[in-house]
């Protein structure tokens, strides 16, 4: 019987001679991990920062320690409630109304039998994602401005308004533009992992549900969605751990002074209260609060999926 030495030295020799043949792949892989490294494991050294008051003079290490003091003036902060309530409900609206459109896209694009149509599709569907929220701001703005906005043009042109109505600056619309507008950007670059997992589902399936009868729509809701669910339930647990983030890009950009009570979230505040006023061990603290509830929001959701077999890890 081999020795537990001579059987881990193999091993390692087998990894490398592995590594090595591998090289051109690892080399590939070498800047994304520096860029990890850089951008999440580097920062890790500020944390601290949310247990003190930054002194500029003595820098982060020298700084004085306040324990918890950030972590109250957020919680007694008079904005909280209105900042989490913003912020969770329009987290919410997009996982719920919005992570269903491009599994539904991504089922049609599959129907579409013309390679050439279907690659003019996805084309069109990609685009939006590749422009800044300040190009998509400012071409909602040209489009639902008061004034001069098109949409506006449009509907007092066909009688169906008097007075122009000021979609941007009323309470009521700024929410379902904030999903329409996200829906639009986004929706066809979301599909295209849903696209990868449908194209890898076997052909021979469908074939055989063909001659046992199945219509289309049978085979898109018997073959379709439970070979792609895993992906569904994976993406929607990334997801979910982002319930914190209302999409800051978006806000800051189509938000304005008039209707600020809807559209104050966390992220606005720590720029407003906490860069703004160089405010850094709050800034840090609010941040920090947010990763703890995410990965508490993955950990927990990942749980109930293991349960069915559909887990992370």
């Amino acid at each position: 019987m081999k020795s537990e030495p001579s059987i881990q030295l193999r091993n390692n020799r087998n990894l490398w001679t592995r590594l090595l043949r591998q090289k051109e792949l690892q080399l590939m892989v070498l800047p994304g991990i520096a860029l990890l490294i850089l951008f999440k494991i580097v920062p890790i050294y500020g944390l601290q920062l949310a247990f003190k008051e930054l002194s500029v003079t003595s820098g982060i290490w020298q700084s004085p320690w306040v324990g918890l003091q950030h972590f109250r003036d957020f919680l007694d902060s008079p904005t909280f409630t209105n900042v989490m309530y913003n912020t969770i409900m329009i987290s919410f609206m997009k996982i719920v109304l919005l992570t269903p459109l491009p599994i539904l896209f991504a089922l049609l694009m599959n129907e579409i039998r013309s390679a050439r149509l279907k690659t003019v599709f996805q084309g069109i569907s990609y685009l939006p994602h590749f422009l800044s929220w300040v190009i998509v701001g400012g071409l909602v703005l040209t489009i639902l401005g008061k004034d001069d906005g098109t949409l506006n043009q449009f509907l007092m042109r066909s009688g169906l308004i008097e007075e122009p109505v000021f979609f941007m600056g009323t309470n009521e619309y700024f929410w379902p533009i904030l999903l329409i507008t996200e829906n639009w950007k986004e929706m066809g670059w979301g599909a295209i992992i849903y696209l990868a997992a449908i194209a890898g589902i076997d052909p021979e399936i469908y074939e055989a549900s063909k001659i046992d009868g199945a219509s289309r729509f049978k085979q898109i809701i018997y073959i379709t969605l439970p070979s792609i669910m895993t992906t569904i339930i994976i993406l929607l647990i990334l997801r979910v751990g982002y319930v914190l983030d209302a999409g800051f890009d978006q806000i800051l950009v189509l938000r304005n002074p008039v209707i600020q009570e809807v559209s104050n979230i966390i992220d606005i505040h720590v720029l407003e209260t906490g860069l703004q006023e160089g405010r850094y061990g709050y800034a840090t603290a609010i941040g920090l609060f947010k990763s703890v509830i995410g990965f508490a929001m993955v950990w927990g959701c990942n749980r109930i999926a293991r349960k069915f077999n559909m887990g992370i890890w």
